[in-house]
Formats: C-alpha cells, structure tokens, sequence
C-alpha cells in the first residue's frame, strides 16, 4: 500500500459517498463558523440588536386584536390627565384622531416600529432607523404616554417613569455607530464621549431616586397598589409575587420609597467612581431594572394590552452600555485574522 500527501485544497467528494463522520464534522464545523460570527459581533452591536429586537416586539404587540379596538385610543388619553393644557390638548387631539381611525393608523404605527425593529438590525440602515426612532419615541413619548406623568406628579419607577419609549431615544443616542471618542471606557460613551454619557446616566437614576420619593410613590398604599395591578392578568407565578409583594408592603410604602431611592441614588452616584464600583454599580441597576420589572407585571405583556414591555428591560439594556471594558486605543487597527490553513489530505491507494 502506498500513500500520497497531497497539500492544497482538496476536492471535496460527493455528498453521497461522504462518509457518516465526515458530514457529522462539517455539521459541527459550520455550527462552529455560526457561533464565532455571533461571538464576533462586538457589545456595541449585540446592544443594538437587542434594541431592534425590542422594537419588533413593540411592532408584534401593536398588532394585537385589542389595539384595533376603542380602547387603543381610550388608554391614549389617559395620559393628558394631570397634564398642563398646553401639553394634554394634543395628547386629546391624536387620541380623538386615532378613534376615528384605529384601524389604519394602528396598522401603521405596527409597520412604523417592526420597520424600526428591523432597520437597526441591518447595518446598511442603521443611522437611518436609529435616527427615525428617536423622532418616534419622543413623539410617542408625548402624545402617547403625557411624558410619562412628569409633569402630572404621578411618576413614580414601579409604573414605568419617566416613561419606558423616552429609554429608545437614550438608547439610539447611546449606541449610534459612531467612535467620536475610541478611548471611552464603555459602549455608551463612545458616540457622545465619556462625560455626557456619565451625565445621562446621573440625570436618568437621579431622577428616578427623585421619582421615588414623590407623594405619587411614597403616599401609605401607593406601591402596594401599583404592584396589585401589576398581578391582574398576569401569570399564576407573577401573579403570586406581585400579590405578596403588594401585601407585604401595604403598611410600609415610605419605608420601601425611601429604600428604593437610596438604592437608585448610590446606582447613579457610582458613575464617577473607579471601574470595579461601576461594575459593583450596574449589576445592582440590573437587579433594580429586572425588581421594577416583575412589579409592573412584566409590562402586561399576557394581558393583551400591552404596547411595549415596560421600562424594566430598557433600563437593563441601558446599562449594560456602560460595562467598563478595554477602551480602544485611537489610530491602531485591529489586528488582522490568521490566515486558513491549507487543507491536508491523505489518500490511500
């Protein structure tokens, strides 16, 4: 028997005589090639595909039997009570435009984010698409949701303020693909650099420590009621936290206020402070989000009625762009691949 080593490209032979073995190994080997190419996106990437992810589930929820419904527009005028005139005349005039309308204009505002959703998560599209759901949000976040009740007094973080759409704005801002400042220490600061990004997080978990201590939060009840709307047409087992949540606090709403404020206000405060602090800092913002989160009933996202998945994902999202990581240094590319090694094979004649 001899043996020939042929070095190069070897022909592959028919898929039909292939061994078993040999196609077990390209199936593990392109599933391999798959997960590398995830693997390889880099964090800023990932964060905005999570970001149109969310925003084709709004889209999903936006097509739901209930939203070509009166009460679409019923719960869009909702939000202007409170409001300063100046502010709840248009929130009425598109709420009363909407319920002449509900069927178009929801189908539209479905297509409007699933096409959101999905031009961020094409890269051709990105700028375009994270630059129109800027616009969108800070439209929806006033017409839609009356600016999250700041101006009303009833903002409070168990119910989604400052209002859960205001979060796609910050994010789009945060994660524009764009390295004005390489050497940030984290994804958010690399578009609009390191300090404004360290103020928005400060003005955003300052201002819901602040949120947390208004009568609309703080008031004997307020966050036991809050987590018991939560429950109503939730899961059995979000139901049963909500619920006991809810009456463990009945009698401690200041007490709870005042812990949740303390907790938001060390989470905005750590910004400034050295990298293991602002690790230590974003896993309890994590923590916070994902709390907020099973107290708004997961966004009553099994309710039916749900518009988007509340403020708790987002605000997780939001701080996962400012995980510390290895700044990149400016005017060194990246190092290049390895080149393939030539495929060796061995034949027997």
């Amino acid at each position: 028997m001899s043996e020939n080593l042929a070095v190069g490209h070897a022909a592959a032979p028919p898929a039909a005589v292939r061994p078993a073995a040999t196609r077990a190994a390209a199936t593990r080997a392109a599933a391999g090639q798959a997960t590398a190419g995830v693997a390889a996106l880099g964090p800023r990437r990932k964060l905005q595909l999570a970001l149109a992810g969310i925003w084709v589930l709004d889209g999903i929820l936006q097509y739901q039997p209930s939203m070509f419904t009166k009460s679409f527009p019923g719960m869009l005028a909702e939000s202007a009570h409170g409001n300063p005139a100046v502010v709840a005349a248009p929130i009425a005039w598109s709420a009363n435009l909407i319920d002449h309308h509900v069927v178009v204009l929801n189908a539209i505002f479905a297509a409007i984010q699933l096409a959101l959703g999905l031009g961020i998560a094409w890269r051709p599209t990105i700028r375009l698409a994270l630059a129109a759901s800027i616009a969108w949000s800070l439209a929806v976040w006033w017409l839609g949701e009356g600016f999250g009740g700041i101006l009303a007094g009833t903002s409070s973080p168990v119910n989604g303020a400052p209002g859960p759409v205001v979060l796609y704005a910050i994010l789009a801002v945060l994660l524009w693909p764009a390295d004005r400042d390489p050497g940030a220490p984290s994804v958010a600061g690399r578009f609009i650099g390191r300090r404004p990004a360290q103020a928005v997080w400060l003005v955003l978990w300052g201002s819901l420590a602040a949120f947390a201590l208004l009568p609309a939060s703080r008031a004997p009840g307020t966050i036991s009621d809050l987590l018991s709307d939560g429950a109503d047409g939730a899961p059995a087992w979000l139901a049963w936290i909500d619920t006991h949540a809810a009456s463990a606090l009945n009698q401690h709403g200041l007490a709870a206020s005042i812990v949740l404020a303390v907790l938001l206000a060390l989470v905005a405060s750590a910004i400034y402070l050295p990298a293991p602090v602002v690790r230590a800092a974003i896993v309890l913002a994590i923590a916070l989000a994902a709390a907020l989160w099973l107290a708004q009933g997961m966004g009553e996202l099994f309710t039916g009625m749900a518009t988007d998945p509340e403020s708790g994902p987002l605000l997780a999202l939001l701080a996962l762009s400012f995980w510390p990581a290895v700044p990149m240094k400016p005017g060194v590319p990246a190092k290049p691949a390895e080149p393939a090694k030539p495929a060796v094979a061995v034949r027997e004649a």
